[in-house]
C-alpha cells in the first residue's frame, strides 16, 4: 500500500512562490497518476493539478484557475512529486493534498485511492 505525505506549505505574501513536495512510500510512482488537489474553508476540495507516470511523456494537467502560476512535476528517483507554485494569490488559501491513483488522471477527488494528510498554504494579501 502506498502512503503520501506532503510538506511544503506555509504562509506567504500574495506575488510570492511556494514549493509543495508529496513523497511517497510503500509502492513507487510508475504505475500511478498524482494529483494535487486543495481545499479552502467551507468549500468543496478541488482539482489542482495532476502527472501521470503510466503514460509516455508524463501528461500533466492543470486548473485554470492556477495555469501558466502552477507547474507540477517528478523526481523517479526520490519518489516524489513537487508542485512548484508562483505569483500566489489569497484566493490560492487552502489545504493541499495529494492524492494516487493506479488510471489516468481525473479531476474528481472521488477517483482517487490514496491520499496524503495535508498540507496548509496561507497568502496573505
Amino acid at each position: 500500500q502506498m502512503q503520501l505525505v506532503e510538506s511544503g506549505g506555509g504562509l506567504v505574501q500574495a506575488g510570492g512562490s511556494l514549493r509543495l513536495s508529496c513523497a511517497a512510500s510503500g509502492r513507487t510512482f510508475s504505475s500511478y497518476s498524482v494529483g494535487w488537489f486543495r481545499q479552502a474553508p467551507g468549500k468543496e476540495r478541488e482539482f489542482v493539478a495532476s502527472i501521470s507516470w503510466r503514460w509516455s511523456g508524463y501528461p500533466t494537467s492543470y486548473a485554470d484557475s492556477v495555469k501558466g502560476r502552477f507547474t507540477i512535476s517528478g523526481d523517479n528517483a526520490k519518489n516524489t512529486v513537487y508542485l512548484q507554485m508562483n505569483s500566489l494569490k489569497p484566493e490560492d488559501t487552502g489545504v493541499y493534498y495529494c492524492a494516487g491513483r493506479q488510471a489516468y488522471p481525473t479531476l474528481s477527488p472521488f477517483e482517487y485511492d490514496v491520499w496524503g494528510q495535508g498540507t496548509q498554504v496561507t497568502v496573505s494579501s
